[in-house]
């Protein structure tokens, strides 16, 4: 079960946030941690005391990232998983009757993160020591647990099956035959062996047959073929490259229902008058049952999943909670930002998804492939601790009031000095600022309002000599942790970003945050998002804040009076333990994924000799090109 590896011992108020947190039969609990505290320690020690399988959630893939990476190290021997919404570009489907304009579904998968996220599902099928670290993207349908345990492919050496059924099985979980180019979820032919690249793993299984039976079973590397022999005997189960499946079983059955809503679905358009749509959803749903028939997928599939699943009209929709045992360990990370976010992903989804069944582009059932309402994520809830360094009413509430505060920080840091100037001549003081801390090589945060106020910033300091890059989601996901690598690592001396600077971000060579327009009050300005942005300067000890501003305005006194009333806690800990503040030092770690350099090209000189599949890949391309422009 889980194992704890860690250089360090529980310190400061730690050992009793991690009692009560692991002792408690509460199912709701709350972990209110300053910055730079060690909250994920402290989970960490609960995780190995209640030895449950855990899901942590986090609001933002670029913390989920940094968490992953933190478990994965406080537990090598367990199985860590990385679970976030797989795609580097991703237009829905959607339907814009003021224009006539259909927009297909187009996505760009990122092919690491598919490997983690079917990796993520498989370890939980398979294994009880297993903490999986989450985007939002976990309460999405993700299609039927039961569906995806029984759909494997198991083999064993003596096991009498012929190659031909091998070969139709792995088709039917959703592996292609690519002799010539070896990649994750194909397998190749080479004589009396067969290799199998698993969907979610590194390492490919190469099976060796005689006609009759499987002889022998390895483990190999998919680029060298080294092999790595498989304990004797030993079955080797291989479970599907995709986690929506269309059952086999009762495939008849399904269609006939299909055709049956397809049926009630075009007779309602024709009555309301829209012959056009009516038409079109017909010929739509007849060419999806053909790809489904003959191949097993189709493009959108998920948008049937209420058929496959065996689910009633408006039931929740299966999801990453539903293949977790029912006791298991939920933590709510940042719980002031994923709350709000869990809460409000129902609606803005329905609205898009109606308009496509008003116009004849897909059935009602498509409704159905949603994420979780709130109230049902509630109910799938086991017992959850919300960990925020600012925890907001509603959790304070589900746990009676009973906060864990964890307070001290083990390294004797305090909180940053705060000082407010007024805005004129703010970014001569600014670039002043970051003058003297860059001489002594520290590095600084700034945080705008808008995304262009940071893109002009970032401008404006580089031709002032900094070096400096900006933040914000326009940014993909992984390339916002290499930058943040970058700063660590003085690549870059300044950040500017908007909200992304805020929450979890562990960046210890940071000294100044500073905040601009920090009397506009609102959402980016509030008490919480102010009292989490000062966080970032918390973890080293020349930590100071800058808040530019022309009034202090009721939140920035709030933030101000909380961050000083934790600055006095830590001060009298640290004068009673004699203890000397020392910054935290943290090694840079490995990217979570390695970067691509070279930029998706075509040739397109010679486009009369372009391969169809070359062909429909660069008007993609194209077509992603003159959108970005």
């Amino acid at each position: 079960m889980f194992k704890l590896h860690a250089p360090y011992q529980p310190t400061g108020d730690q050992p009793q946030a991690i009692k009560r947190l692991a002792t408690s039969d509460q199912q709701h609990q709350v972990l209110m941690g300053v910055t730079g505290s060690g909250k994920t320690f402290t989970i960490a020690n609960v995780i190995q005391k209640v030895q449950k399988p855990t899901l942590v959630i986090s609001h933002n893939k670029t913390l989920a990232a940094q968490l992953y990476q933190e478990f994965r190290d406080y537990f090598p021997d367990n199985a860590v998983s990385y679970f976030v919404s797989y795609y580097d570009y991703y237009q829905p489907e959607a339907y814009i009757p003021q224009t006539d304009t259909y927009i297909e579904k187009e996505t760009s998968i990122n092919d690491q993160i598919d490997k983690l996220r079917l990796a993520a599902t498989t370890n939980l099928l398979t294994r009880k020591d297993v903490i999986v670290v989450a985007s939002v993207s976990c309460i999405y349908n993700l299609g039927s647990p039961a569906e995806y345990g029984k759909s494997i492919l198991e083999l064993a050496p003596d096991l009498k099956i012929s190659r031909d059924q091998i070969f139709i099985r792995l088709n039917d979980l959703q592996y292609s035959r690519s002799d010539y180019d070896f990649s994750r979820s194909s397998y190749r032919v080479r004589g009396e062996t067969i290799d199998v690249y698993p969907a979610y793993e590194d390492i490919a299984i190469r099976i060796h047959h005689d006609g009759l039976k499987v002889t022998k079973l390895e483990k190999i590397d998919p680029l060298t073929s080294q092999t790595h022999r498989v304990q004797p005997f030993a079955p080797v189960i291989i479970y599907p490259a995709k986690h929506y499946l269309a059952a086999k079983d009762n495939q008849a059955e399904i269609f006939k229902q299909i055709r049956r809503d397809l049926k009630l679905q075009t007779t309602h358009l024709k009555n309301s008058g829209k012959v056009l749509e009516a038409h079109r959803i017909q010929q739509r749903i007849t060419y999806d049952l053909e790809m489904i028939k003959n191949l097993g997928y189709v493009n959108g599939i998920e948008n049937y999943s209420r058929y496959f699943d065996g689910r009633k009209p408006g039931d929740p929709p299966y999801s990453l909670l539903d293949y977790f045992p029912k006791d298991y360990l939920l933590i709510v990370d940042e719980s002031h930002m994923t709350i709000p976010q869990i809460r409000g992903m129902y609606n803005g989804d329905r609205s898009r998804k109606q308009t496509l069944i008003d116009y004849g582009f897909r059935l009602p059932a498509a409704l159905d492939n949603r994420p979780l309402k709130f109230d049902e994520f509630l109910r799938r809830i086991n017992q959850v601790i919300y960990v925020s360094a600012t925890p907001d009413e509603w959790e304070v509430s589900q746990s009676q009031s009973q906060v864990v505060e964890q307070l001290i920080r083990p390294t004797g840091l305090v909180d940053p000095a705060i000082s407010v100037r007024p805005t004129a001549n703010q970014i001569q003081d600014l670039v002043s600022n970051l003058q003297s801390l860059i001489s002594k090589g520290q590095r600084a945060l700034i945080t705008t309002l808008t995304k262009r106020m940071a893109e002009d910033l970032s401008t404006y300091l580089a031709e002032q000599g900094f070096k400096v890059h900006y933040l914000h989601s326009d940014i993909k996901t992984l390339e916002r942790l290499d930058i943040l690598d970058d700063l660590r690592q003085g690549v870059y001396d300044v950040i500017v970003g908007i909200n992304l600077l805020r929450e979890g971000l562990d960046l210890p060579e940071v000294s100044l945050v500073a905040i601009l327009d920090a009397d506009k009050e609102g959402f980016l300005r509030s008490k919480t998002s102010l009292i989490q942005t000062m966080g970032r300067a918390s973890r080293h000890k020349q930590g100071t804040v800058i808040m530019y501003a022309d009034t202090i305005t009721k939140s920035m006194q709030l933030a101000i009076d909380e961050v000083s009333r934790r600055r006095r806690i830590q001060v009298a800990y640290n004068t009673r333990y004699h203890i000397t503040p020392t910054s935290i030092s943290k090694p840079i770690k490995d990217r979570l994924v390695k970067k691509e350099e070279e930029k998706e090209t075509l040739d397109t000189s010679k486009i009369s000799q372009l391969t169809p599949s070359d062909l429909s890949r660069l008007v993609r391309l194209l077509t992603r090109q003159m959108n970005a422009a």
